[in-house]
């Protein structure tokens, strides 16, 4: 396919009138219509206003989409233990698919071509079934967690890693190589050492297989883990080998300065959630000194429960905006870093080299979006535009893979509307009081 327009290919370069063309799955082209016109007559041709890279969601919930707004305005452990952690104890086989396509559905519709999808204890592969129907690029992994959880939800370490290494060997590098695995405790309050430690031993045994678990969200969660190990959080994570390039730490808001030269030391990939981190008054994490130490951070919407969207282009807008008012700044997080904290960097806490920027030999996932709508007029900076005034309705189509795999309001690989009917159905049991 040979599509044209404003080519975004990357944080740092635009071609006005260009063009990018795919060929079996990966980027052939990119430059100049006229050229592409020329090299390549006989594709298929897509004309948009602005084309660029798909965006990676790194850390998202997508098993939580049916509880997407059961528990606004609550307090974080509220939220957690009363609300979400019972709701996916009561998901079923069905349900932990349905909502898992569901997510899906929605981030493809807003650009998000790839996730880093933390699911839940149960039903793991129903959920990467349901990506490989859909058509999404991911990082999925199974929930561990074998203390401090509510019924339905604990499991023996032993047993949670079993399972962990079965779903590696049936998923990683499933379904073209567009989904692959990560071992994924929850957090470190709610696995033994044993676990923790069996989870990097587990990862290690499997090349390519990364880590993936939440950190430092919450000033309590730090201080219960100083409590128990005698270690700050990501001092205990180091500690129980849960840093390095190939792990992804989600939220990384309560850190000290010895914590982030263990990241940047460890190269460990953080990813920033700033909506979920102000909904749920986690703080506000220090991206800007993050980044200045050389530490990739990725950009993403957490779940549904604490954010209500999976739509990226709002949450690069609300990255940038709250390290201004944090910082009283407005150079704190610029539009152009933010757009590389949503694709590059992204890329690599999903662990996919190859995505995140238009670039020959790249695979072919890009988005396509209108500007034939107000609020993009005018547009002085395309790159500035995706990041703070562009919406993920704003997009025409999504290729994944070189696959088109949503285009015009409508889903090429499955029936949309009969998944968002059963969803309603089956949200009913989680609708609050």
């Amino acid at each position: 396919m040979l599509v044209s327009g404003t080519v975004v290919a990357d944080s740092e370069t635009v071609v006005e009138d260009g063009a990018v063309v795919t060929a079996d799955g990966k980027i052939a082209f990119v430059g100049a219509a006229s050229a592409a016109r020329e090299a390549y007559p006989d594709h298929e041709r897509r004309r948009v206003d602005i084309v660029a890279p798909g965006l990676v969601g790194g850390h998202v919930h997508s098993v939580q989409s049916l509880g997407r707004g059961i528990a606004d305005d609550v307090p974080l452990l509220e939220w957690l233990e009363d609300h979400v952690l019972p709701m996916e104890a009561a998901l079923d086989a069905e349900s932990t698919r349905v909502a898992a396509a569901l997510g899906y559905l929605e981030c493809l519709e807003s650009g998000v071509t790839t996730v880093v999808d933390h699911l839940t204890v149960d039903h793991a592969s129903e959920a990467f079934e349901a990506a490989g129907e859909v058509g999404i690029r991911g990082l999925l992994g199974k929930v561990l967690m074998d203390r401090d959880a509510p019924e339905g939800l604990l499991e023996p370490a032993d047993a949670a890693l079993e399972e962990s290494e079965r779903l590696i060997e049936r998923y990683h590098g499933a379904f073209d190589d567009r989904l692959r695995y990560a071992v994924t405790p929850r957090f470190a309050l709610s696995c033994s050492e044993t676990l923790l430690r069996g989870a990097r031993a587990l990862a290690d045994e499997h090349p390519g297989v990364r880590i993936h678990t939440h950190a430092s969200e919450n000033r309590d969660e730090v201080a219960e883990v100083t409590a128990r190990t005698g270690m700050r959080n990501i001092e205990w994570l180091d500690e129980v080998g849960l840093t390095g390039p190939d792990v992804t730490l989600a939220h990384c808001v309560w850190t000290e300065d010895a914590e982030r030269e263990i990241l940047a030391e460890t190269n460990t990939c953080v990813t920033h959630c700033p909506s979920a981190n102000m909904k749920l008054a986690s703080g506000v994490a220090p991206v800007p000194d993050y980044l200045d130490r050389g530490i990739t951070v990725a950009l993403g919407n957490d779940g549904p429960p604490c954010n209500n969207t999976l739509d990226a282009f709002t949450e690069m807008r609300q990255a940038a905006l709250l390290q201004s008012v944090d910082r009283l700044d407005a150079t704190a997080l610029s539009a152009p870093t933010v757009f590389e904290m949503a694709t590059r960097n992204g890329a690599r806490a999903a662990g996919f080299d190859d995505i995140g920027a238009l670039r020959p030999g790249f695979r072919a996932d890009l988005v396509g979006l209108t500007t034939e709508v107000s609020r993009a007029t005018p547009i002085h900076d395309p790159i500035s535009h995706l990041v703070y005034g562009a919406h993920g309705d704003d997009v025409e189509f999504t290729m994944v893979d070189g696959d088109v795999v949503y285009a015009d309001g409508e889903h090429r690989t499955v029936d949309a509307a009969a998944i968002r009917r059963r969803a309603r159905e089956l949200a009913t049991q989680f609708q609050p009081e």
